[in-house]
């Protein structure tokens, strides 16, 4: 039975083998993103069938909630309250750290007051809990043993600082997507603030426009000015309403707008104007932005482009010789040797 030569290596590596595996790599990835490109969904679709459903039940008289989801609810408060009795007691519980907290959670997208004291209790135990498993595991039954002292420190180490700053990590991803999404269509919000006000549609009715005409392709920016405008109906301050606007979103650019929006309810002054002026300079502003982040791509795109192209260009050009030299030399050897 006569046995197949072996293919060309590179560095001990088949070469056929890892351009096989590659291949099937690169045939998935663009399998995944044809899907992707394929399956895009409207972010407004489940939002708007859950606003139909809920007019439907409100129609016909229906309750919202099951026992069962009421049940669910009424747990939730209990264990809140359980959490926060546990954070009175140990006296770690301050009312400006969990001001801040729930501050965080509305600039988040999350509406619940109440899981600031799950965000509080989840740093003081995550910790212990993930500090004690590493313990247990690296000390107690040394599974690493192999690790040094110090290895074993800094493991320990990294598992207290993940439990303590974990939860806060999470929020500010969470506060970074959503300030980031909002940033993006609020120059064309104001474009059409400014249509609105000049069409003679007052703010509330402006808001709640614009709120639907920018919900489909701004579903973050919608949410925020819906809720403006159902503050702004039944709020007896329109004050507190743009305020709380400011409250929710954590950028800069609104809350000049929440300013702009104050003053002219104070003094008066002509909305369209002063909009106008504050979509040109976010427009500027983003062009700024896009600009920079132009001028920095060159530098961005030197760390991959060493780590990942260049190797590859070798391995390119010089694979072919070396697996020629490599045949040369197994060729070579054993004739040298019969002479």
């Amino acid at each position: 039975m006569m046995n197949t030569p072996p293919g060309p290596t590179l560095l001990g590596i088949d070469v056929l083998w890892a351009g096989s595996i590659l291949a099937g790599l690169a045939a998935m990835a663009v399998l995944f993103a044809i899907y992707t490109a394929v399956t895009i969904r409207d972010p407004m679709q489940k939002r708007v069938k859950a606003l139909n459903e809920r007019r439907d039940e409100l129609k016909t008289g229906i309750l919202t909630q099951s026992a069962r989801k009421r049940a669910s609810l009424v747990r939730k408060t209990e264990t809140t309250d359980w959490m926060k009795e546990a954070l009175d007691k140990l006296n770690v519980l301050q009312q400006s750290q969990l001001e801040v907290i729930q501050q965080k959670l509305f600039q988040a997208g999350i509406r619940r007051k109440e899981l600031g004291i799950v965000v509080i209790f989840a740093r003081m135990v995550l910790p212990i809990a993930l500090g004690g498993t590493a313990a247990f595991v690296v000390y107690g039954i040394n599974y690493f043993p192999d690790w040094g002292s110090f290895k074993k420190l800094m493991a320990f180490a990294a598992a207290l600082g993940i439990g303590y700053k974990g939860p806060e990590i999470y929020l500010g991803n969470l506060i970074t997507k959503r300030t980031d999404a909002i940033r993006k269509g609020l120059p064309d919000a104001l474009d059409l603030l400014v249509i609105c006000a000049e069409a003679g549609l007052t703010v509330d009715a402006a808001f709640n426009r614009v709120a639907r005409e920018l919900g489909r392709a701004y579903p973050e920016l919608g949410d925020e000015f819906a809720l403006t405008a159902i503050e702004l109906s039944f709020l007896g301050e329109r004050r507190q309403a743009f305020e709380n606007l400011a409250y929710r979103v954590n950028l800069e650019a609104v809350k000049g707008v929440t300013t702009t929006m104050v003053q002219t309810e104070r003094y008066g002054t002509p909305l369209a104007t002063a909009l106008r002026v504050l979509s040109a300079e976010f427009r500027n502003e983003r062009m700024m932005r896009a600009e920079e982040k132009a001028a920095r791509l060159p530098a961005i795109m030197t760390v991959p482009l060493i780590l990942f192209i260049l190797p590859v260009l070798f391995v390119v050009i010089l694979g072919p010789a070396a697996c020629s030299i490599a045949d040369a030399f197994a060729d070579g050897g054993p004739a040298k040797g019969g002479g």
